[in-house]
């Protein structure tokens, strides 16, 4: 089955109330070149992105944007990977704007080695 066919049918199952397993995630992280850095087994160049907006704090959003990052993580290769704490090439950039804050962050999924 193809990546984009794997992704069709977990979002299809998701909608009629059968989601897999978070634990287990997708499991696709073979798909992507990896390498040992520091003790970890981390994506080569492939980021995730996540995004807080609309929070009263900057802290607030910046955990936003991490639970978001972690969450998508988990979900498509695992919870082994959906640690932003262990991630490499970690960037964030928050900005307030009138309807509160919002943060965006950006990383390469790691996880222990």
């Amino acid at each position: 089955m193809s990546v984009r066919a794997t992704l069709l049918a977990a979002a299809a199952l998701c909608v009629i109330g059968i989601a897999p397993a978070v634990a287990q995630g997708l499991d696709l992280a073979g798909i992507h070149a990896q390498w040992r850095e520091g003790g970890k087994v981390c994506m080569v160049d492939h980021f995730h992105d996540g995004s807080g907006t609309g929070q009263k704090t900057r802290k607030a959003a910046e955990l936003s944007a991490i639970k978001v990052w972690q969450d998508f993580t988990a979900w498509e290769y695992g919870s082994r990977w959906g640690s932003f704490a262990l991630a490499g090439s970690k960037g964030m950039k928050c900005d307030k704007a009138t309807e509160g804050w919002k943060c965006y962050v950006t990383a390469r999924p790691c996880r222990k080695g």
